[in-house]
């Protein structure tokens, strides 16, 4: 698998990241051979998040054969200082670790979640804690929303955050205003050297309907291997980007491991061509049920 450079950190990170979200509601069993998938595919960066259901405990199992070989994330969503503190411990606990290589500042989209997370008694003053005295090794910011780019802008001002997880996928780079805030965020990390990595790579559009659901996604996502492949291929088109965390749900990671493979035979302009004959394509921000 392709590995990029995660920004300052140095990371050499699978362009994959195994994102933690899809064992959010499975069993042990089911989170093992996912897990071992990820690993048997050469994804070495695994991101997850204390509001992920119980994908703290299901990866848990795994930190004592595995994390020594792994970049390890996760998330704090809580704004305070004294709850984020206390869900940094936990969450180290549930993963059976005694430290996380990053931790980030989670569902940030916009100046208000900011302002609480990097305010006075906020949660950013508990990850400079938790760095400060060994238990994760750098800190990062991630949000979702139309308003997302510019935020971790604002937030990159305020603060040297080491990684920036924003959202970035085809039908997003149609929108001339988030385009445009999305390629000023890029530029500044690369200036900066800071990691940025990307979300809803395979995001189609809301549920059109949320009693049928077929997968555990919040947003409706592509699911056919042509479609993945080229929304996969774009997004990686992007040398600024250095991951994708894989989409929420175990039934779409060996899509996205093929689509890895596909990818470098697929350009830019291949990739837009596929995704432009999809029906019913666009950000899934329209209505954010999350």
């Amino acid at each position: 698998m392709q590995r990029r450079r995660l920004g300052r950190l140095g990371h050499e990170s699978s362009v994959l990241i195994y994102g933690g979200a899809m064992l959010a509601a499975v069993d042990q069993d089911t989170a093992d051979e996912s897990m071992q998938l990820a690993l048997d595919s050469g994804i070495n960066h695994f991101d997850t998040a204390a509001g992920y259901g119980d994908a703290e405990l299901r990866m848990g199992p795994w930190m004592p054969r595995i994390r020594n070989q792994i970049f390890l994330a996760t998330k704090t969503q809580l704004r305070t200082a004294e709850e984020a503190w206390a869900q940094i411990n936990a969450s180290l606990e549930r993963l059976q670790t005694d430290h996380v290589d990053l931790i980030q500042l989670h569902a940030i989209g916009d100046l208000d979640e900011l302002d609480k997370a990097t305010g006075t008694g906020g949660s950013l003053e508990s990850a400079i804690r938790a760095r400060d005295e060994g238990l994760v090794s750098a800190i990062g910011i991630t949000g979702h929303g139309h308003q997302a780019p510019a935020t971790h802008l604002e937030g990159l001002r305020r603060f040297p955050f080491d990684s920036v997880l924003t959202p970035w996928n085809y039908a997003l780079s149609k929108r001339a205003d988030y385009a445009a805030d999305w390629a000023t965020l890029a530029e500044e990390t690369q200036r900066r050297d800071v990691g940025l990595m990307t979300i809803k790579t395979v995001a189609r559009q809301n549920w059109p309907d949320e009693n049928k659901k077929r997968y555990s996604t919040w947003y409706e996502p592509l699911d056919d291997q042509e479609r993945i492949s080229a929304a996969l291929a774009f997004v990686l088109s992007h040398e600024q980007i250095t991951g994708i965390p894989t989409a929420g749900d175990v039934h779409l990671l060996p899509l996205l491991v093929q689509a890895e493979k596909d990818s470098a035979g697929i350009s830019r302009e291949d990739a837009a061509a596929v995704l432009d004959k999809e029906a019913d394509y666009s950000s899934p921000f329209l209505s954010m049920a999350i």
